[in-house]
């Protein structure tokens, strides 16, 4: 079985059932079925050939369900990213997984629009009308007839099959490409519609990035499996998120503790109609106990569940439902998901034992089947069929876990990634710094706050937090991504290190008080 064959499946059993929602535009799955099938035979003609990879720059909109399953069927690797990535790190992605093609939303076009420069044997799309070497997804739609679709052969497919690539940021500052096979989609989907009962009536909510592991291959790849309806919007806004619950009666949202947070802060929270909803799960990011409990007294303890996992795992990890262990807030869970092994290993991989801190590590049927041309850091994440996490945690004399701290620096704020050395590079290069160190700091809305302690080059002009939190803003717009961009800065004389010279991190996020300018 694959993916691609599913959606086939489904468009035969379920012509008429609403799949693909985006206020008025409604797709049946009979539609979205043919008009894969009208892109991947474009996609073929374009010289699409089995393995070979096509980006998806798109927001949530029906036609990123579309061209992901057209990708598939014309034999290809669907590599979705996020649609606020800069023209650099685009440009990065493209060439480093040997991209044969790149389609793009016009809401993002501008920012990437001199990519059709770089390669002339890679083809450029473009939602809206052509411009320059960037063709028209609306020319290709119409460009073909319904008989020619209906001698349409799809590519045959295997679990083995690559499905996926999903672009992760490392340690080294750059992205990396995690592999995933059809056989890994299914688990994890299967997983997703057992554990959280989806099922044929349930209604999708979609408002995470589908460039992401958990919104695509949770939620998205759990409906698509069962041929549940899937509402989209292109971005998350939590007033525009408490209507569309309520009027398209969604029955399952997946978003980040911060899309809980803003929406309970909406003047219209306590009069929306949220009864539709059978499940509210919310991942990504740490989560005191204090959040966890207003969350669950807002949204309903026994519809909240917590799930905890990464990429390289599907993703899959823990889940812990509120309704069971509501006086557990802030851990993630006793028990690994549907199809996963947790164990929690000290540095020779022995099992610790309660109360003791080690790493957390998984396996299962769907983790990744490694990184993109990264065979020495896939050697160090993927061991004897385990994925370690990075995670340090503990397990309570109750079995549950809780998570203490990262190995990796890595910063989440409002469920994304932001890894330090990719800000630290990039924020190196300003001709007035000295130094620059950036760390996450704990922020009550977004789950940590992306901040840089500069140490200014000698003899520079000096200038106030304020002001150096402008200029940085200003000079790295562009360069990284926004979310990516500090939204604190701290000035100091030095930086603090150890005598081996490497910088103590942990002091800084131990400054955490006393002066500083927010963005």
């Amino acid at each position: 079985m694959n993916l691609s064959k599913i959606l086939q499946i489904n468009g035969n059993k379920y012509p008429d059932r609403e799949a693909l929602v985006l206020g008025e535009q409604r797709l049946t799955y009979r539609q979205w079925n043919e008009q894969a099938d009208h892109l991947a035979q474009h996609l073929q003609q374009r010289g699409i050939q089995r393995g070979d990879k096509v980006v998806l720059m798109m927001p949530n909109v029906p036609d990123f369900a579309i061209l992901y399953f057209a990708v598939l069927r014309a034999g290809g690797v669907v590599v979705p990213i996020n649609v606020q990535f800069s023209r650099d790190e685009v440009a990065y992605i493209l060439e480093d997984c040997q991209a044969k093609g790149l389609v793009v939303h016009e809401g993002v076009f501008p920012a990437v629009a001199e990519l059709a420069k770089m390669q002339s044997s890679r083809f450029y799309v473009k939602t809206g009308p052509p411009e320059g070497r960037w063709e028209s997804l609306g020319d290709w739609k119409s460009s073909l007839t319904r008989g020619q679709a209906d001698t349409f052969d799809p590519m045959t497919l295997t679990e083995e099959d690559e499905v996926d690539i999903l672009y992760t940021s490392g340690t080294t500052g750059r992205p990396k490409g995690v592999r995933f096979s059809h056989g890994n989609l299914l688990t994890v989907g299967t997983m997703t519609a057992i554990e959280f009962e989806v099922n044929l009536e349930s209604r999708i909510l979609h408002m995470m990035p589908l460039s992401h592991s958990a919104p695509l291959h949770l939620m998205f790849i759990s409906a698509v499996i069962v041929g549940a309806s899937h509402v989209f919007y292109p971005s998350f806004a939590p007033d525009l998120f408490l209507r569309l619950v309520e009027q398209e009666r969604v029955t399952h949202f997946f978003g980040a503790p911060v899309a809980y947070l803003l929406s309970m802060q909406e003047p219209a929270f306590h009069r929306t109609d949220l009864s539709s909803v059978k499940y509210w799960l919310y991942g990504g990011a740490p989560l005191s106990k204090t959040q966890a409990d207003a969350i669950a007294e807002g949204f309903g303890k026994d519809k909240l569940v917590c799930v905890y996992g990464l990429t390289e795992a599907g993703p899959s990890g823990t889940l812990m439902h509120h309704r069971d262990h509501h006086e557990k807030s802030g851990s993630i869970g006793r028990r690994g998901a549907l199809f996963t092994e947790v164990e929690i290993v000290d540095e020779e991989g022995q099992p610790c034992p309660v109360g003791q801190i080690g790493e957390i590590r998984l396996r299962g049927e769907g983790m990744m089947q490694g990184y993109l041309n990264r065979s020495k850091e896939m050697a160090q994440t993927l061991k004897n069929g385990w994925v370690y996490s990075g995670d340090l945690a503990f397990r309570d004399e109750d079995g549950f876990f809780w998570i203490v701290d990262r190995k990796k620096d890595v910063i989440i704020t409002g469920g994304i990634n932001v890894y330090p050395k990719e800000v630290e590079d990039a924020l190196g290069s300003h001709p007035a710094v000295e130094e620059v160190a950036v760390v996450g700091l704990p922020h009550q809305t977004w789950g940590e706050t992306v901040t840089a302690f500069v140490v200014p080059k000698p003899g520079k002009s000096p200038l106030d937090e304020e002001a150096w939190l402008k200029e940085i803003r200003c000079f790295l717009k562009g360069k990284i991504a926004e979310y990516k961009i500090p939204r604190r800065v701290k000035v100091l004389t030095e930086l603090p290190r150890n005598t081996s010279g490497k910088i103590l991190k942990h002091q800084l996020k131990e400054n955490r008080t006393g002066s500083g300018s927010y963005a």
